[in-house]
Order: structure tokens, then C-alpha cells, then sequence
């Protein structure tokens, strides 16, 4: 994978290629940024320029031969001096003895890759069918990994372990890794691809060289959608400002079934029930998303989240601050005024803890319902 085929992100590119060419490649980086900004696809490109791929026309190898054999071996994935970690579940009926690692999910792995470098953690777990499960990087996958980087480069180059949301690693696995970090095996390079920093040990990421990963620039994603997705000027421009920078979100808006239609209509009835102090059918509502994965709730109480800070927006009567929809600025139209500064940080507040309390396995049932609760009080704020 080239640079080239990566969103965007060009400052993020030029420094990748600085290190390079300066000889400042890090043991241990760490790409950092939001949901469909592109960090897994430059953590491929990256990797792909150390183990020999041409970027311009430039490549680390010198040998025409050498250079083919590893951009062949790239194509799918298959280098055998690229190593993948990543969540993975455990699926009912696995011995318990069984440590689970990421090679026992290798042919989803690749398979997803081949399709795109660009998917989120829900995509994945849909590729390995985890139903209601959480996906996590146990210990047996820093075992796996020590072992593999403890042999030498079987082409006589870098070594790269890219490492996807290492913030799934239990303690176990994150101490081991801790160890295999403070002593690099020789021209090894690690990569870490995170999304939330802040669930690392602090003294894993201080031993990383972090880099930020902005969200996608508008020009950038517009021009996408235009050679990638052949959409009309005007259907780009519309869907780019939606998107926020985000080409899975993008993607989304391309989908006429998209997700976010349901989680609007979820919000329009939490909104409407809790406005008219419905407890029974709001009791009813929180059943309903008790029934969705851990993850899929996340992303709802994500949804959530943006729409009230859109609504609150949507009053100052200026069109380019707010970033909504059809559908969704026709329900915000008559709604919006119940968002205003009486109310808007408690309600992120609320919802904000609802996301955190859902991601360390609390009763989801409890968790909304008490939530829907918390709404009627709030939304009669003036």
C-alpha cells in the first residue's frame, strides 16, 4: 500500500517520510486520532515503505528483484516480516485453556484488509460474528508476538509489528508488552494504531514516539468521493460536510440503510417519550436498546451525543455551524430550542457517563432507563 492510496493526511505523510529519510525511525510509534481519519491505512503505508514498497518511485531496497518480491508479498498482506495484533474474542465452545491471539482470526484479518484499510472495531467484530462480545488483546498475544519478533528478518530488513487499538489490551498482555518494549528485538519497529490514548499505561506510552492523527481534511475527502465513490460534485460537497473529516461516516451517508438512521429515529422517541413523561413507553425504549451489542450502544450514545451538541448549535441560527442531515434538521427545527445553555452540558454530562458506564460491562437495562429518567428532568430546563 502506497502513501498515495491514503486520505489525505498529507502533513502526517511528510513526517512519516522525514523520519526515513533523516534515520530517525522510532522503535515504538504511536498514530493517534479519531474514528475514520485513516490511522490504520498510513500505519500499512508506512509499513509497506519500511519492508521495501516503492513511494514515488523510491523504495529501501535496492535489488529490482527484492523490491518485486516484498511489493508482491504486500499485496496481500502476506510479508512475512509484518505482524498483525489486534482485539480479537473468544468464541463459545473455545477450550479454556486456549489463550486466545490474533491468528486465530488471521483469514478475516486479511480478508477485511484486502477489502479496505479503512473499517472501524464494529466491522471487525461483525467479521469474526462476536454477536454481544467485547474484543480484547490478551496475554497469549504478547507471548505470540515474542515469539515471532525473536526470529530473525527473514528478507535481511525491518521487522514491523503494527499493533490495532492496543487500549483492548488486558493487564496481563500490557505488562508483557511493557517488557518486549524496553528491549526491542534489532530493527524492529513497532506501530500502534489508537484511537483512545488515554486507556494505556502511561509508562507504555512513554516509551512511544506519538504522532496525531488530524481528521481528514474536506478537499481531500471531497476529491474521495468524487474518483473513489464516482458521486457528483454537489453530492460530495454535502456529504463531506456531514462526514466531519470522517471517510467511514462519509461512507455511511452513501448507505440509504445506514445505522444512523435508526439511532435518529431512537432519538427522536427518547426525546419525544421523555418530554411527555412517558415512563411506561420509555421504559419500553430502554429495553429495546438493552437488546443491541455493548458496541452498537456505544455508537448509539455516540449518535446522541452529537446530535445535542447540533441542536444547540441549530439555535444560534447560523447554517455553517451546524452539520445535520435532512432528516435530522427536520426534527431539529421544532426541537432544538429544548437544548440551550440551561441544560446542554448536564445532558453531555449525562450521556458521556451513560457511554463510560456501558463500556465497563454495567447492566445496560439500568444504564438507559435511568438515563430516559434523568431526561425529563433535564429537558424542561430553561
Amino acid at each position: 500500500m502506497k502513501f498515495s492510496d491514503v486520505i489525505g493526511q498529507k502533513e502526517a505523510k511528510n513526517r512519516l517520510r522525514e523520519l526515513v529519510k533523516e534515520h530517525r525511525i522510532p522503535n515504538t510509534m504511536m498514530l493517534c486520532g479519531p474514528v475514520g481519519s485513516g490511522k490504520l491505512a498510513l500505519a500499512l503505508a508506512f509499513a509497506s515503505y519500511l519492508l521495501g514498497e516503492r513511494n514515488d518511485g523510491e523504495s529501501l531496497l535496492s535489488d529490482p528483484r527484492a523490491i518485486a518480491n516484498a511489493e508482491a508479498m504486500l499485496a496481500k498482506w502476506e510479508h512475512p516480516d509484518l505482524h498483525f495484533t489486534y482485539p480479537v474474542i473468544k468464541p463459545t465452545g473455545t477450550s479454556a485453556d486456549h489463550k486466545m491471539t490474533s491468528d486465530d482470526f488471521s483469514q478475516q484479518w486479511h480478508e477485511l484488509l484486502l477489502k479496505s484499510p479503512y473499517f472501524s472495531i464494529d466491522t471487525w467484530l461483525t467479521a469474526m460474528d462476536a454477536a454481544n462480545q467485547q474484543a480484547l488483546i490478551g496475554a497469549g498475544e504478547s507471548d505470540e508476538l515474542t515469539r515471532k519478533l525473536s526470529i530473525k528478518s527473514s528478507q535481511g530488513g525491518y521487522k514491523v509489528s503494527i499493533i490495532w487499538l492496543p487500549e483492548r489490551m488486558n493487564v496481563e498482555c500490557a505488562n508483557k508488552l511493557l517488557k518486549l518494549l524496553e528491549e526491542p528485538p534489532h530493527q524492529t519497529v513497532f506501530i500502534m494504531v489508537c484511537e483512545e490514548p488515554e486507556l494505556l499505561l502511561d509508562t507504555i506510552k512513554s516509551r512511544t514516539q506519538r504522532i496525531d492523527i488530524k481528521r481528514i481534511d474536506d478537499a481531500s475527502l471531497e476529491q474521495a468521493l468524487i474518483e473513489r465513490r464516482a458521486i457528483d460534485a454537489e453530492n460530495a460537497h454535502r456529504i463531506t460536510r456531514i462526514a466531519g473529516g470522517n471517510w467511514l461516516r462519509a461512507l455511511e451517508n452513501l448507505d440509504a440503510g445506514n445505522e444512523n438512521r435508526q439511532f435518529l429515529d431512537m432519538f427522536i422517541m427518547l426525546m419525544r417519550l421523555a418530554y411527555q413523561r412517558n415512563i411506561k413507553e420509555l421504559k419500553k425504549w430502554s429495553k429495546v436498546v438493552a437488546t443491541y451489542g455493548r458496541e452498537k450502544q456505544r455508537r448509539l450514545l455516540s449518535y446522541t451525543m452529537n446530535m445535542v451538541r447540533e441542536n444547540f448549535m441549530y439555535n444560534f441560527q447560523q447554517p455553517e455551524l451546524c452539520y445535520m442531515t435532512q432528516e435530522e434538521e427536520n426534527f431539529s427545527r421544532k426541537f432544538a430550542r429544548f437544548i440551550n445553555e440551561a441544560n446542554v452540558i448536564d445532558i453531555s454530562n449525562l450521556l458521556q457517563k451513560a457511554r463510560r458506564d456501558i463500556g465497563q460491562n454495567a447492566n445496560a437495562k439500568v444504564v438507559f432507563f435511568d438515563l430516559a429518567l434523568q431526561m425529563i428532568v433535564l429537558l424542561i430546563r430553561k
